[in-house]
């Protein structure tokens, strides 16, 4: 299929991405569908399908419109419209439509099955006909309101010259309504309200609960979201005050966040002191000072006094909203198990249609008659509904990465689960990664006369050191000197006077240390050093990753000698002054021995080697690029997220393959007792019903898996 667009428009210019939510998808076949179809207009590059958050993501050509993508969807049966630039801008009335569903249809099938209670236990004659005809009042406008789902979908594919497992399900329904209507009327002994009901019921249930835990996910988000600042107090260049919403705001303007305001966007603190709580984007209980130089976070609170803060990042380019991002496209992706569910269901609709026309074929030509081999081709068609087959693989991950998302690990791919699971080897680097890439300073080393000084001086520069040493003082509670003419001289540190005694912050000679800061007091000075703190659980997930049988080392680009003392405190074998291209010629090695590594790291250097690894995670304090090509991204201070993502991802393949063997096993044994005839309709609606809820009740149990 190629749409009809200008080959002349398409410019050699970088490719773009849309994002459509797509609320026709319903099975692993519309995912190949989608991908197949769409691959093939003139222009797009890419096509990937999200099941569990019913989006797809389309690279392309910046000449192809929006339209032109919706109009295309729009030909394949799928109805479609672009993602909101708010993540979470999505309507939830599927989901109270299906809750609605389920409501009726429950309520229709528990009233069907006491008046087929009645007749199961011997009503016959007139009363059996009444109470066919009043199952058939109840049943039929239950049916017509409850089924919408699964007609609507069907009809939408069979107009479009497509099938998928909605359309088996409708003709069973119809088929056995139908039939049903017919026994009533010519009072036969059997109707069969109670299973089309009864299988409406179960699949909607099915339905539902899917769509809960997807939607449970969004709510998380949007609670997050909601901690942002809604509008900001911008200070304008007469001095006044402006209150403007969060939406309107841009870098490089000047906010005035008061005490107990959360922040509306990302910027560096420009003037004032104060204590920050970073809870919800690192977890950490205890408040962390800030002072000028410091960068802060939208949806953080200010919580002593007034800062000024000049806006970075705003709206949608915020770190919230990235993770945000992050958490909302977390699902499954094309991996191995959700490539074999692909195929079952391509191959579902036309087998099922085709043993069904077999089992009617055979049975008639028995000499069973046609009600009979109807009843049994209607029950063939309910049975073997491939539901639990694509629940199998969305489901487990959508729980698994829900529960790593609350425990501050965000997987942006449900494939990354696959390759999680699969490890045996974990690199890691150093600086940022098994330490917190905060460098703390000796204060014993300075003086309690020196230290206000040393504050004031700090709080006046942005070079690293100077904004760490002011923290660390800010923390045990002094307050910074008055001083005059401060300056700061990039590359040389800060100066000035204080009661007209010259005072100054400055690197020290090389000799006396490689990382540290000199404090000058008139002829007076004090050098204070500084060292980066492990990680304060690396031991313990070190440990942990021990027991899952990966072995653990440090592959780090600083010097041997500063990665030394940490590699003999955590008990790791360490390679220093490693190179972007020795990393990758090490993962290179690795994969020749057969070995599947697990790299974490932060840097720019690593994010080569993040995209190569087998898998790979960093930290939330990575680089953009480094946290783009990682699998996942943790937040906090706490490096056990790393030991819990493998654990987890192990977990969850193995409830995949659960999920799939029982829905192997369940249709080797219903299926052939649906064609011998051992199974009626109702049966068969409930057989498929609970299918489907084991796989999801299964995979449920991953929500404590990541504990």
């Amino acid at each position: 299929m190629n749409a009809p667009l200008d080959h002349a428009s398409l410019a050699a210019a970088p490719a773009v991405d849309s994002r459509f939510t797509v609320p026709g998808i319903k099975c692993a076949g519309c995912i190949g569908k989608i991908e197949r179809e769409m691959a093939r207009l003139d222009g797009v590059q890419t096509v990937r399908v999200n099941f569990s958050a019913k989006r797809v993501a389309v690279s392309h050509d910046p000449a192809i419109g929006d339209e032109a993508l919706i109009a295309a969807l729009a030909g394949l049966g799928f109805e479609a419209q672009p993602v909101a630039a708010n993540p979470l801008a999505r309507d939830d009335e599927e989901t109270r439509r299906l809750m609605r569903a389920t409501a009726v249809a429950g309520f229709g099938m528990m009233n069907v099955m006491l008046l087929s209670v009645s007749v199961w236990s011997g009503a016959a004659g007139a009363t059996r006909e009444l109470f066919h005809w009043l199952s058939a009042l109840i049943a039929l406008p239950v049916i017509a309101y409850a089924g919408r789902p699964f007609f609507s979908s069907a009809a939408m594919a069979l107009r479009h010259g497509r099938t998928n497992m909605d359309v088996p399900i409708s003709i069973g329904v119809v088929m056995a309504t139908c039939l049903s209507l017919y026994e009533t009327a010519t009072g036969g002994s059997q109707a069969y309200f109670d299973g089309a009901t009864m299988l409406l019921f179960f699949l909607l249930a099915g339905r539902a609960l899917d769509a809960m835990m997807r939607g449970r996910t969004r709510a998380e988000i949007g609670a997050l979201l909601s901690r942002m600042g809604r509008s900001a107090g911008i200070v304008q260049p007469d001095g006044t005050l402006r209150r403007v919403e969060a939406e309107a705001l841009e870098p490089g303007m000047l906010m005035l966040v008061a005490a107990g305001e959360a922040l509306a966007a990302d910027g560096v603190v420009e003037d004032g002191t104060s204590a920050i709580d970073n809870a919800m984007l690192t977890g950490e209980s205890v408040p962390q000072p800030v002072a000028a130089g410091s960068t802060v976070h939208a949806g953080t609170v200010n919580l002593a006094q007034p800062l000024k803060v000049r806006v970075t990042a705003a709206a949608q380019d915020t770190a919230i909203a990235e993770i945000a991002r992050l958490m909302d496209e977390a699902g499954q992706s094309r991996s191995r198990y959700v490539r074999i569910a692909d195929r079952a269901s391509r191959l579902y609709a036309p087998a099922v249609h085709t043993l069904a026309a077999l089992a009617f074929a055979g049975w008639m030509w028995a000499g069973a008659g046609w009600h009979q081999s109807l009843i049994i081709a209607i029950a063939v068609l309910i049975i073997t509904c491939p539901c639990a087959i694509g629940l199998a693989v969305p489901a487990a991950q959508v729980v698994a990465t829900g529960a790593l998302m609350k425990r501050g690990l965000l997987v942006k791919d449900g494939g990354a689960l696959e390759r999680l699971a699969e490890v045996d080897t974990a690199l890691f680097d150093k600086t940022g990664t098994l330490t917190l890439g905060e460098p703390q300073p000796d204060l014993s080393a300075l003086p309690e006369r020196a230290q206000p000084i040393a504050l004031a001086l700090a709080q006046h520069s942005r070079h690293p050191l100077s904004r760490g040493l002011a923290a660390a003082l800010l923390r045990q509670g002094t307050v910074p000197a008055s001083l005059a003419d401060v300056e700061e001289q990039v590359g040389h540190g800060v100066s000035g006077t204080e009661n007209g005694v010259p005072v100054a912050l400055v690197r020290p000679p090389v000799a006396e240390a490689t990382q540290a800061t000199r404090v000058q007091i008139g002829k007076d000075g004090w050098t204070v050093p500084f060292a980066d703190a492990v990680r304060p659980d690396a031991a313990q997930a070190l440990a942990a990753l021990g027991a899952l049988g990966l072995q653990s080392r440090i592959l780090s680009g600083d010097r041997i000698e500063a990665v030394a003392p940490i590699a003999r405190d955590l008990g790791l074998f360490a390679q220093g002054s490693v190179s972007p291209q020795d990393k990758l010629a090490e993962l290179d090695r690795l994969a020749a021995q057969g070995r599947r590594p697990l790299m974490v790291g932060d840097g720019l250097n690593d994010g080569p080697a993040l995209a190569a690894a087998h898998a790979s995670i960093a930290p939330g304090t990575a680089s953009d690029i480094s946290q783009q090509a990682a699998d996942a991204v943790f937040v906090g201070a706490s490096l056990m997220p790393v030991a819990l993502a493998v654990r987890t991802a192990r977990r969850t393949m193995r409830i995949v393959r659960q999920n799939f063997a029982f829905a192997i096993a369940y249709n080797l044994v219903a299926v052939p007792l649906a064609l011998v005839g051992r199974v009626t309709p109702l049966i068969a609606a409930i057989a498929m019903s609970v299918s489907s809820l084991v796989v999801i009740a299964n995979s449920l149990r991953l929500a404590r898996a990541a504990r």
